[in-house]
């Protein structure tokens, strides 16, 4: 199989929207239709949103956690939105920052491995693993995952899910995009 990656010159939010032209090309083509999305303040669901409006995509969008922050930037408005359209939002705990929990351990060791491919790369995972733990996703269910660098998007892989209890079963098969950094 020969697939084409896109590398983007800079990281961020710039590349939002041709990360989401590619990732409707990709989940066409595969027959993909869950789309896993980090958002942290709305800004990236809601382009998400419109990107795959009519299409037979559903999003699960996933926030910060509760208490990351002293107050939770993602809108309530929003979620209200996206779940009214059929898509999920999900403040689960994000697995690799949990440092209060477990020291510098393996939380931090996964995080800084899965960011010598970027930063996307990183949190694509860590969204991955929360959505299956959340029961949005299966185990085993094949995915599309969006994330970036501080604000937008600007990473997309297709996987396969699994849940933190079985990180082994994850599979990252194609990085459609990143940062070339």
């Amino acid at each position: 199989m020969e697939e084409k990656i896109v590398y983007f010159e800079t990281p961020g939010k710039e590349n939002t929207p041709e990360v989401l032209r590619l990732v409707k090309e990709r989940a066409q083509a595969r027959g993909i239709t869950k789309v896993v999305l980090a958002s942290t303040r709305g800004d990236t669901a809601k382009a998400a949103l419109e990107a795959f409006a009519g299409l037979d995509i559903r999003l699960i969008v996933i926030p910060h956690q509760f208490g990351f922050r002293e107050r939770q930037r993602f809108p309530q408005e929003l979620v209200s939105e996206l779940e009214k359209k059929g898509h999920h939002v999900h403040f689960g705990t994000m697995l690799f920052h949990t440092e209060e929990l477990y020291g510098s351990g393996v939380p931090r060791v996964m995080a800084t491995l899965l960011r010598t491919f970027c930063q996307g790369i990183k949190v694509c995972v860590e969204i991955t693993l929360m959505a299956c733990d959340g029961g949005l996703v299966a185990a085993g269910e094949r995915i599309i995952a969006v994330a970036g660098t501080g604000a937008g998007a600007d990473t997309a892989v297709v996987a396969t899910s699994a849940p933190s209890t079985k990180l082994a079963d994850l599979r990252i098969h194609e990085i459609i995009c990143k940062p070339w950094i």
